[in-house]
């Protein structure tokens, strides 16, 4: 059923917040500066998400030469992040399930300009350390919730391009952002990159105070019954597979600067640009994600990822010829951006614990990030060179497939039931 505060039912008449309790459908919780300001202020907060998380990596031998450790030592800061979206993600959620969702969303803003500004500030490597654990402790909680609140301005079925709209903030990132941050922490030295994410990160509080209305939680909402999620097949098979599959994406994606170098042998300057047709994809794929999902959501999902297996495939042959791998790379980018459509699912099969299942999705990327990487450098540390890792991407998402498979297998046998 699509009623809502602001549709029309089939019979053309307009339905009311009552009415569309009564049949199961929450109502559309207007904003009170109109629905393109609101987007626009949680795709900001995605927006600085993004810098951050991504900038570190161009600044990471400017980073390493001023807290006077090895460069493999900085990047440590790389996996104190991921670890405090991984650890953070599920305990925010839980612990502050009782929350009103525009104040913890406007908390979590917070808490992010506090960490990326004690970056900035703080001198000592362990404590730089701590600041970026303390950084990603909002990060999937944010985004998880982001995603919730987007869905709850528009009607059901405009939900996946609400969301899509949110997830942009972090693709645009990866083309406007994190060159820019890069280029000042260049400039101004690395700690003027996390001073401006902070500064972003504030201006993104503000504005979702302003733009955003009020999102109560649900009266069932209590960290028991987010717990709930996790004794939920279909949430845990929708987290399984978006942690397979996505690390596909992540084996390529950790090591494609240095498979252009060494391969493709383009030129070290060149590579940001090469990249940079990576978020392009993402815009384009979140977008494109975002309207069909609404349409075709389980479709939606399979297509995504056999269309990665393909891309991924095609990576391996195209990566010594620079004309075949630059659309590789927007298609590695477009493959990638199929959040909405599992934050689409995940809302339809969480129940009650809708928070704690969107922002566990984060998680899950993060342990994608982590496993893709892993496997990838284990065969290019076995010899089977740079371009194998479009192997091991695809089988990945193949396995992503299967487990979506599955879920949508126990789904239609639980319904007949």
């Amino acid at each position: 059923m699509e009623t809502t505060l602001h549709t029309e039912d089939r019979a053309g008449t307009s339905a009311s917040p009552r009415d569309a309790r009564t049949n199961g459908t929450p109502p559309v919780v207007p904003p009170p500066h109109g629905l393109g300001l609101a987007e626009f202020s949680l795709a900001l907060g995605g927006f600085a998400i993004g810098t951050a998380e991504f900038a570190v990596m161009g600044i990471l031998p400017e980073v390493a030469g001023n807290l006077h450790v090895s460069i493999p030592t900085a990047g440590h800061l790389i996996s104190a992040y991921a670890l405090g979206v991984v650890v953070g993600a599920p305990a925010i959620t839980v612990l502050l399930a009782r929350m009103p969702r525009r104040a913890l969303l406007i908390l979590l803003m917070l808490l992010y300009a506090i960490g990326n500004g004690a970056t900035a500030v703080f001198h000592s490597y362990t404590m730089v350390l701590v600041s970026r654990f303390i950084a990603g402790l909002p990060h999937g909680a944010y985004f998880g919730l982001a995603a919730l609140a987007a869905a709850a301005l528009v009607p059901p079925h405009k939900r996946g391009a609400a969301i899509g709209k949110v997830m942009l903030g972090l693709s645009v990132a990866n083309v406007i952002g994190v060159p820019a941050a890069t280029w000042l922490g260049q400039a101004l030295g690395w700690r003027a990159c996390f001073a401006s994410v902070a500064v972003i990160a504030l201006v993104t509080a503000g504005m979702i105070a302003w733009s955003v209305p009020s999102l109560p939680t649900s009266r069932k909402s209590s960290p028991l019954t987010e717990l709930g999620a996790l004794a939920r097949p279909q949430v845990l098979l929708t987290l399984l597979a978006s942690a397979v599959g996505f690390g596909g994406i992540f084996a390529v994606y950790s090591y494609v600067a240095s498979t252009l170098t060494f391969v493709t042998h383009i030129a070290p300057h060149q590579i940001p640009w090469a990249l940079g047709l990576i978020g392009i994809g993402m815009i384009v794929g979140n977008t494109a994600c975002g309207w069909l999902a609404d349409r075709w959501l389980k479709g939606t999902m399979l297509a995504m990822y056999g269309f990665t297996v393909v891309v991924l495939i095609a990576f391996v042959f195209a990566a010594p010829h620079l004309w075949a791998v630059l659309p590789v790379l927007f298609g590695v980018g477009a493959g990638s951006a199929c959040t909405p459509a599992f934050q689409s699912r995940l809302m339809d099969v969480a129940g009650d614990a809708q928070s704690l299942a969107a922002a566990l999705n984060h998680s899950a990327f993060n342990i994608a990030n982590a496993l893709g990487a892993w496997l990838g450098g284990l065969v290019i540390a076995a010899g089977f060179g740079w371009v194998s890792t479009g192997w091991v991407g695809a089988i990945l998402a193949v396995l992503g497939i299967c487990v979506l498979l599955l879920s949508f297998s126990l789904e239609r046998r639980t319904a007949t039931v």
